[in-house]
């Protein structure tokens, strides 16, 4: 008996267990359907209507720019309640009066006129103080119109957009720009080249090789309308064109409508801010510089920022002083003082004169200092720098000396490491990782690098209108990192300005450079050196994560607001949390917005908040009192 009660005592408790893992397995069974149900209902669509994309017929667009569909929307205020930290957060920013329309706040005129005139310090960055911040949006022109695609972009912009026309009658032999209706055309001429920028590139090219790949960064001091960096385009050279403030009206915003890079710039008292070794070339077609002056000190920035085995190419005053000095109202024999000035400040940088033909010098740097060092021993002005970091260059002032090389061993060796050609180097390992000349980042981190950005690019496609399409052209990257994000968009018809912001723990500005592209050092806490409405789309990868504790992001988010174009998009990365501040403020700014998962899925922190910008315009009858 004791064995038939042991026997079915067992039986039961076999069913039991069997009982329980059923009821196991179909509670997990249930919990995994409704997990895919969720997991498929939470992912976003495969085209989000972010932006109602404008037509190809350029007209007006007055879209209410629908941001995402209300199903694919993440519900995150009913779990982060929180608090904007911001000491001037309003619930909506009024437009400012139209007489802001082009308002730059680092470059402004009138505050401007109260630094020393002196090497043009007058004329440089001088950013507003906390109480003159601007709490208002920054309005269009009234009629303003999407500008043209590029490349048709190229040769023509909409008057509404940019109405002066000084530029026009101001340079109407030299065929700057010419007012065609409602319209301008840009013919590619410039004071040097009369026969169009075309022909000046092929004329140049036939004294140093344009082509093949080799020059790929360029970079234009006192750009007019950047016609040189338009042309060049075509021949596969990124140019980063520059000018000061109304020098003439509007050059580098009319630079910018036309697709072209661009910045507000002037070489005066301190550093342009760019990294050394940056540009495989350097222009000036009578950018009025007086590289004379000061002992040769402009030269020696140009030396700075130029590429070991660089070229530094003159045209205007004074070359060819014996045809042109009658039309340049100068002697023969100050134009001749200034140029053999300039031979002695290019000899003594240890620069090589290769070429001087018709209206065009060229001068070329050395691959190494090998030599150099030498003929500083003998002969020491100006003498090497000794103390500072090449690549520092935010508010950092000139100095006369020359910038070190990378020491190599061999007479035949390039400094800092040879670069592939152009488009080779886009996603080769720069020469300053592969040396370990970069702190915290390594090879492998680049490479992981590269292959992420396909992923996010791929995404980014299908939350904002297709790159490909031509809708956007001018592209901020507000927090570059190593540029895989505008490597990554090398194939779409854009171009990115990397912006490396200066109190970043890394300085990876000199890698991105080496890639074959360009940008700039920034600090967000003030104004970008560019004009209202210039850029298309802008990306912020951290941007606030970095300066959440350093300045109130209100004023950033209007900054933002500033450069971006009517209908134009912008991609945050951060944290839930800064998403959902921002978010909160931006609501007040007239854009359209939306947080979504970020692309590997709602567990990563890290999600993405996706806006645009509405169409408005100011009022042209508004009046400033």
């Amino acid at each position: 008996m004791a064995r038939e009660y042991s026997g079915s005592q067992m039986h039961h408790q076999l069913e039991a267990k069997r009982r329980r893992l059923t009821c196991i397995l179909g509670v997990s069974a249930l919990c995994i359907l409704f997990y895919v149900l969720g997991a498929w209902q939470a992912t976003p669509s495969t085209q989000y209507d972010l932006y109602t994309k404008v037509g190809c017929d350029n007209t007006t667009s007055t879209s209410d720019n629908n941001v995402g569909n209300s199903s694919t929307d993440l519900d995150f205020g009913s779990h982060h309640q929180i608090t904007v930290e911001s000491s001037k957060t309003v619930s909506q920013f009024p437009p400012c009066d139209m007489s802001y329309s082009e308002y730059t706040p680092c470059q402004d005129k009138v505050r401007g006129r109260k630094f020393d005139r002196d090497m043009m310090k007058y004329r440089e960055r001088h950013c507003p103080d906390k109480e003159e911040l601007l709490l208002c949006l920054i309005p269009a022109p009234p009629n303003y119109k999407t500008p043209f695609k590029w490349p048709q972009s190229r040769d023509f912009a909409w008057y509404n957009n940019i109405p002066h026309k000084e530029l026009s009658i101001e340079k109407a032999i030299q065929n700057w720009i010419q007012v065609e209706g409602d319209r301008f055309r840009f013919p590619g001429g410039g004071t040097m080249f009369p026969r169009g920028a075309d022909a000046y590139i092929d004329d140049i090219g036939e004294l140093i090789p344009l082509t093949g790949g080799r020059i790929r960064t360029a970079v234009d001091t006192g750009c007019g309308v950047a016609s040189f960096g338009a042309y060049l385009l075509k021949r596969d050279i990124l140019t980063m064109s520059f000018a000061p403030r109304d020098t003439h009206e509007a050059q580098v915003q009319f630079a910018l409508e036309r697709g072209v890079p661009a910045m507000i710039g002037i070489m005066g008292s301190q550093r342009l801010p760019y990294p050394a070794r940056a540009f495989d070339l350097a222009h000036c077609s009578r950018c009025l510089i007086p590289w004379s002056k000061n002992d040769g000190l402009y030269l020696t920035e140009v030396d700075r920022i130029l590429r070991p085995g660089g070229y530094w190419v003159l045209s205007g005053p004074p070359i060819r002083w014996k045809k042109y000095w009658r039309g340049w109202e100068r002697t023969k024999e100050d134009l001749k003082n200034e140029q053999d000035a300039i031979e002695d400040a290019a000899k003594r940088l240890c620069w090589k004169k290769v070429a001087e033909h018709d209206d065009l010098a060229i001068w070329q740097k050395p691959i190494n200092h090998l030599k150099c060092v030498k003929i500083k021993e003998l002969h020491g002005t100006p003498p090497m720098c000794t103390s500072q970091d090449p690549d520092t260059a935010w508010y950092r002032n000139l100095e006369a000396c020359i910038t070190p090389l990378p020491e190599v061993t061999n007479a035949n060796d390039v400094a800092g490491g040879e670069l592939l050609k152009w488009p080779d180097r886009a996603f080769a390992i720069p020469p300053r990782l592969s040396r370990g000349l970069v702190p915290g980042v390594g090879v492998d981190r680049f490479m992981e690098d590269n292959e992420l950005w396909k992923g996010k690019i791929a995404n980014y496609n299908r939350l904002i209108t297709p790159l490909r399409s031509g809708r956007h052209r001018n592209i901020m990257d507000m927090n570059a990192d190593l540029g895989g994000f505008a490597a990554a968009l090398t194939k779409y018809p854009v171009w990115v300005m990397n912006v490396v912001p200066q109190n970043s723990d890394t300085d990876t500005l000199g890698i991105i450079y080496e890639r074959g592209l360009i940008g700039t050092y920034q600090d967000w806490c003030e104004g970008f050196s560019t004009y209202p409405r210039t850029y298309d789309l802008i990306h912020a990868s951290g941007v606030f994560s970095m300066y959440q504790d350093r300045c109130d992001m209100t004023y950033i988010l209007l900054e933002m607001d500033r450069i971006l174009r009517p209908e134009g998009s912008v991609i945050f990365r951060d944290t839930v949390e800064l998403l959902v501040k921002i978010k909160s403020i931006t609501d007040g700014m007239r854009w359209k917005s939306q947080i979504v998962d970020h692309e590997s899925g709602p567990f990563n922190p890290e999600k993405i908040l996706v806006a645009v910008k509405t169409y408005w315009t100011g009022e042209a009858t508004h009046k400033q009192p």
